[in-house]
């Protein structure tokens, strides 16, 4: 979620407090067994084929909303009449923009030109450019979509290894069944086996789901201006799009994370050299076009030493261009699948990469690694892996009686770029903080000291407040929630190297030793690092942007009681939780996902 200012006259304006666009997420439902659960009067239909209607509503509420918002008095609400208002679904015609656009990749019976496509799709994190669009990522868009027992056979060529990669093998069932809503071109469209005759897809869906998994960039006051999908900042499961400090000459950087287990962090730099008259463009998509459409993608490597390397994902890297695993055609084809080019290069597999942020004091950009399950001292199979400097813990954690192995809490990691700033190539890192119960062995795995004030499990959401340089830090936690609910905390960050080296000594099941060198920030201390708020039972905090003056801070609350099972849909008290109906908000008790407002009775900064 960010914010977009409106003056008195409705103009664009860098200084509104009062009046302003939300532009906002929509994520995924809360679901089970094929069933948006909570948005179906009856809990929906767990069986296939799914009603039509039922699609068209779940399709619908996936994607992006802008609207405007407005303090009267000391109270904010929505402008429900606004003309600047607007949705784009799972359904939306949206641009396709970069290396990929017109390739043969990215032709279908909708686009047989390959230059547009339908939706964009569990859009989780978000930026906001330099000149004053909005960027959302699409993350966990490949299991919506289907492909039958046997397409691998009616493929036969190396688009088999790009589904592979990208988690949809052949008699993959989709999250909700979308493609059995009915004859409609729009529901065909979630089917992407190939079915048709063409040796171009321009008779099927086969190559659907390569319109999906980028940055997607809005003009959030046009609602007329076509959206457009970034392709040269790759294809993944996209966190948010983290700007570094723009300098007048100087090429731009966007730092993204892929989150899921074992994944990459990356880096795009434009092409163009920064022109501070493009924050003030009127055209925002087209200055979109100088800066996120000619670039190059870096993938980044973690040294034990301390250092690292942004490798570059082209075919003028003799290691992508002569990957054996897989034969890449042009450029279109790395953008496409980035994660093979990663793969190839040998990038460092992370903890699950998810939010980034840049620190406006001193423009290190921070990651937050949410867990991974699949760290292991002894690791089997080609999931597992072994920690290492970057994600240094493999340890057992209790939730209850139940034990979770491998890094369950997460971690964040910082990067200090080498001179040549958004450019380089090369830069220093370390771990800001490492998420753990306060009694955890401080030596394995509470190895930040963290207090019960302070303890938290499963970063996520990761934002800098340019009013007060205050880093937020929001969980999305499965581990700790035992304990208590999903969380943000206040952070006060120092800088890369302001800690120490630690090194972790793990026993290996054939009695050697394995260590592992780290290197581990200054300790928090309550007055640098504070637990802000914990939100409702069930839920993820997620989402946050301020006013200018960083006296109202707005938040999102999603799928609060999603632990609710669809069985007992039918009975509010066996519901997890019934927010907000039970802070006093909305007729019924189902919970609902909201966007609460955060000010201070004395009408100061929030933080401070």
């Amino acid at each position: 979620m960010e914010w977009f200012g409106l003056d008195a006259d409705g103009k664009p304006s860098r200084s509104a407090v009062d009046r302003g666009l939300l532009a906002i997420n929509h994520e995924a439902t809360t679901d089970e067994k094929l069933s948006s659960h909570f948005l179906h009067a009856n809990g929906g239909t767990t069986t296939l084929p799914r009603p039509a209607a039922e699609v068209d509503k779940e399709t619908a509420i996936h994607g992006v909303s802008v609207v405007e918002i407005k303090k009267t008095g000391n109270t904010w609400g929505t402008v429900q009449a606004s003309a600047f208002n607007f949705r784009l679904t799972a359904l939306s015609e949206i641009e396709i923009a970069g290396p990929a656009r017109g390739n043969a990749l990215m032709v279908t019976k909708y686009a047989s030109t390959g230059t547009k496509t339908r939706g964009t799709l569990n859009n989780c994190g978000t930026g906001k450019t330099p000149w004053g669009s909005f960027v959302t990522g699409e993350e966990n868009w490949v299991g919506y979509f289907y492909r039958n027992a046997t397409d691998d056979a009616a493929r036969a060529d190396k688009s088999v290894t790009s589904l592979k990669r990208y988690g949809r093998s052949q008699g993959a069932a989709s999250r909700h069944g979308w493609e059995t809503g009915g004859a409609d071109d729009k529901y065909a469209r979630w089917n992407i086996s190939k079915t048709g005759t063409s040796s171009t897809g321009s008779d099927d869906y086969r190559n659907e789901m390569n319109g999906m998994g980028y940055m997607v960039e809005i003009d959030p006051y046009n609602k007329t201006r076509a959206a457009k999908k970034r392709t040269g900042m790759g294809r993944y499961a996209h966190e948010s799009g983290a700007f570094g400090l723009p300098v007048a000459g100087k090429p731009l950087a966007v730092y993204m994370g892929d989150d899921a287990r074992n994944e990459y962090i990356y880096k795009y730099v434009s092409t163009a050299n920064w022109d501070a008259l493009d924050a003030n463009s009127t055209d925002v998509i087209a200055t979109g076009d100088k800066y996120l459409d000619n670039g190059k993608m870096y993938v980044a490597k973690f040294n034990a030493d301390g250092s690292g390397q942004w490798l570059e994902l082209s075919m003028g890297n003799p290691t992508v261009a002569g990957y054996t695993g897989y034969a890449f055609a042009d450029q279109a084809d790395v953008c496409v699948n980035t994660r093979l080019a990663a793969d190839a290069v040998g990038a460092t597999k992370m903890d699950r990469p998810e939010w980034c942020s840049v620190n406006p004091a001193n423009g290190e950009i921070y990651y937050s690694l949410t867990n991974n399950s699949n760290r292991r001292v002894d690791p089997t199979g080609s999931s597992q892996l072994a920690p290492d400097s970057a994600n240094p813990r493999a340890y057992t954690d209790l939730k209850g009686t139940s034990e979770q192995k491998g890094n369950p809490n997460g971690h964040l990691i910082r990067i200090k770029e080498a001179a040549a700033g958004s450019a380089a190539t090369s830069f220093t890192w370390d771990l800001y903080a490492l998420g753990a119960q306060s009694d955890a062995d401080g030596s394995k795995v509470n190895l930040s000291n963290l207090t019960a004030d302070q303890d938290f499990s499963s970063p996520d959401g990761l934002v800098f407040s340019p009013a007060t340089g205050i880093m937020w830090i929001q969980t999305d936690d499965g581990a700790y929630t035992d304990v208590t609910n999903c969380m943000m905390l206040a952070a006060l960050p120092g800088q890369v190297g302001d800690g120490a080296k630690k090194t972790l000594s793990y026993t290996k099941a054939d009695g050697s030793t394995l260590a592992v060198d780290t290197y581990v920030g200054k300790t928090p201390t309550p007055s640098t690092l504070k637990r802000f708020l914990v939100g409702p039972k069930a839920c993820e905090i997620t989402g946050l942007c301020e006013t200018p003056d960083g006296k109202a801070v707005f938040i999102n609350i999603q799928h609060p009681g999603e632990t609710t099972a669809l069985a007992d849909i039918a009975d509010p008290a066996k519901y997890t939780s019934q927010w907000p109906s039970s802070a006093g908000y909305g007729a019924g008790k189902r919970p609902r996902s909201a966007t609460i407002v955060i000010t201070k009775n004395d009408g100061g900064k929030i933080g401070t």
